[in-house]
C-alpha cells in the first residue's frame, strides 16, 4: 500500500478544512430516519409500520429531490439552495411533532423534497478541488467519513430520546442541527467548479462550458453506476435489519449496536486500502464481492460470531459506494455534474427504501438468516447482471484504441490505478 496519495490529496489546499466541514455537517442528516421513526413509535403511540410509513414519504421526497436540488446547485450555485434547504429543515422539524399523522406524513415528502443536500454539495466539491487522478483516494477519504457520521448520528438521535425521554425535544434539535449545517456551508460556499483542461491545453470554467444537453451525459453507462449504487445500499441497509433479527433470535439484540459499529469499522479500513493500494479492485468486482460475502453470514450464531463474519462484506462497503461516486465524477461534465450526483444519491435512497423492507419481508416469512441471503443473492446477481451487460456491450462495438477508453468504462471494468498513481 501507498499512502503518499492520500497525503498528497491532504496537501491541496484547504482540504484538510474542508474534510472536517464536511464531517460536521453531514452528521445531523444522518439522524434523520431514526428520530422520524422512534419519534412516531414513543410520543405518538403508533406502530412501526406507521414509522415506516412516515419514513417512506421523507425517503420518496429524498429520491426526487435530490436530482432536483442537484440541478439548481448547477445553475445557480450552493449558497441559494443551502439557504432554502435550511430554512425549510429547520421549519419541518419544528412542527413534525405538532401536525397530526397524515399532516405528517404528507409534510415528510416535502421536508425529503427539500432536505440538505450536504452529502451531493461535498462530493461535488471534492471533484472540483482534486484532480482526476486523485479522485480515488478523496472520495475513499469521503466514505470514510460517511461512515463516521452514520456511527454517530443515529447514536446521538437514540441517545437524546431515550435521555429525554420524547422525541419532540429530539426533532427539533435535528432541525436546528440541520439549519445551522446549511449555514456553515454557506459561510464556507464550497466550490463547484474548477478549472479544466481543453483538448488544446487551454483551461475551460464551468461557465465556459455551458449546460450540456442531457443525453450526452445520461448514457447506459451511467444509468448502469446507479443500478450499482442501488445494488450496494439495497445489500447494507437490508443487512442492516437482519443482524437486529438474527441477534434478537439469539435473545442478544442488547449487542446489535456493537456489531454495527464493528461492521462499520471494518467498511473505514476498507475504505482506506481501497484508496492506498495501487491496482484498486473495480466496481462490479467490489459489488459482486460485496453480494456473495452478505449471503452466508447469517449462518453465525451469537453477536461476537456474527460480527466476525460481516468482517469480508464491511471491507468492501466503503469501496464499492466509493468507486461509484468516482465513476460519477468521472462521466460528467462539471456543469452538470450536480445533477448527476443528486441522481446517484436519490439511486442510493432508493436502494436503502428497497433493501430493509426486502430482507424484513423474507425474514416475516423464513427465518433471519435468510435476510442476509436475499439481499446478497441480490447485490451479487446484480453485479454479474451489470458485467454481463457491459461484456456483451463491447463485443458489439468496433475495437477501440486503448487511449479512446473513457474513464467511466476504466472505473466500471479496471482494476488498474489511474494514471500517474
Amino acid at each position: 500500500m501507498h499512502f503518499a496519495p492520500y497525503r498528497s490529496v491532504l496537501r491541496i489546499p484547504g482540504m484538510r478544512l474542508f474534510m472536517l466541514v464536511a464531517l460536521a455537517a453531514r452528521i445531523p442528516g444522518t439522524a434523520t430516519s431514526t428520530a422520524l421513526t422512534l419519534s412516531v413509535v414513543l410520543d405518538r403511540h403508533l406502530g412501526y409500520g406507521a414509522a415506516g410509513g412516515a419514513s417512506a414519504a421523507f425517503t420518496v421526497g429524498l429520491a426526487v429531490g435530490s436530482p432536483l436540488l442537484g440541478r439548481a446547485v448547477d445553475r445557480r450555485g450552493p449558497r441559494p439552495v443551502l439557504c432554502v434547504t435550511g430554512i425549510a429543515a429547520l421549519v419541518f422539524w419544528t412542527a413534525a411533532p405538532l401536525l397530526p399523522f397524515p399532516a405528517l406524513v404528507a409534510a415528510a415528502t416535502v421536508g425529503g423534497l427539500l432536505q440538505v443536500p450536504i452529502m451531493a454539495l461535498v462530493r461535488q466539491s471534492l471533484a472540483a478541488r482534486v484532480p482526476p487522478q486523485q479522485r480515488r483516494q478523496a472520495y475513499s477519504l469521503d466514505s470514510m467519513a460517511v461512515e463516521v457520521s452514520f456511527m454517530v448520528g443515529p447514536a446521538l438521535a437514540v441517545l437524546m430520546i431515550t435521555q429525554l425521554g420524547d422525541g419532540i425535544s429530539t426533532l427539533r434539535t435535528v432541525g436546528v442541527a440541520l439549519a445551522l449545517s446549511a449555514a456553515v456551508m454557506w459561510t464556507y460556499n464550497p466550490r463547484m467548479t474548477a478549472h479544466e483542461a481543453a483538448e488544446d491545453g487551454s483551461p475551460v470554467t464551468g461557465a465556459a462550458q455551458g449546460r450540456p444537453d442531457r443525453r450526452d451525459w445520461l448514457s447506459p453507462g451511467f444509468l448502469l453506476v446507479l443500478f450499482v449504487a442501488a445494488a450496494a445500499t439495497v445489500v447494507l441497509s437490508g443487512t442492516d435489519v437482519s443482524i437486529v433479527a438474527v441477534l434478537r433470535a439469539h435473545g442478544q439484540v442488547q449487542w446489535a449496536g456493537v456489531t454495527i459499529i464493528l461492521w462499520c469499522a471494518a467498511s473505514l479500513v476498507g475504505g482506506f486500502v481501497h484508496g492506498a493500494v495501487p491496482r484498486p479492485l473495480g466496481m462490479l468486482t467490489l459489488m459482486t464481492l460485496l453480494g456473495a460475502a452478505t449471503i452466508p453470514v447469517g449462518m453465525a450464531h451469537g453477536w461476537l460470531l456474527l460480527a466476525l463474519a460481516l468482517i469480508p462484506a464491511g471491507l468492501v462497503c466503503a469501496p464499492t459506494v466509493s468507486q461509484t461516486v468516482v465513476a460519477v465524477s468521472h462521466a460528467v461534465p462539471q456543469s452538470a455534474r450536480g445533477e448527476a450526483l443528486g441522481l446517484h444519491a436519490a439511486a442510493l435512497t432508493l436502494g436503502n427504501a428497497v433493501g430493509a423492507p426486502l430482507a424484513g419481508a423474507v425474514i416475516d416469512h423464513s427465518s433471519p438468516a435468510f435476510g442476509f441471503a436475499s439481499v446478497g443473492v441480490v447485490g451479487a446477481a446484480g453485479a454479474l447482471a451489470a458485467a454481463a451487460t457491459v461484456t456483451v456491450r463491447r463485443l458489439r462495438r468496433v475495437p477501440q484504441p486503448a487511449a479512446a477508453v473513457t474513464p467511466l468504462g476504466e472505473a466500471l471494468c479496471a482494476a488498474s490505478a489511474a494514471p500517474g498513481e
